[in-house]
């Protein structure tokens, strides 16, 4: 399946607006990016907690394939990631390199 794929992260609880949000960015990469062979473009929102009758209700009338889901911080790299993320420190000498 070839698509375009929106994700948006969000450091708040979901609010009813942040699909509205999401749905217009859809609706941005289908008309600016999207063409005749891609398959419709996926909404992805991540939200720091969220009610489900509050999701269901601001996705009822919304027929674009989106999705909301929660999130959790950790501090703790998973073993089988930690060699192939870069440390933290190549990560800031990067930022400084280029800023």
């Amino acid at each position: 399946m070839h698509c375009y794929v929106v994700v948006e992260l969000k450091t708040a609880d979901f609010e009813p607006e942040f699909a509205g949000k999401l749905n217009f960015y859809i609706k941005a990469v289908d008309e600016q990016i999207k063409t005749k062979e891609d398959k419709p473009t996926i909404g992805i929102l991540l939200c720091k907690s969220k009610d489900k009758v509050v999701v269901e209700y601001s996705l009822s009338d919304i027929h674009k394939p989106m999705g909301i889901s929660q999130y959790q911080l950790t501090h703790i790299v998973p073993e089988e990631l930690k060699g192939s993320l870069p440390a933290i420190e190549d990560i800031a000498a990067e930022l400084n390199r280029k800023g």
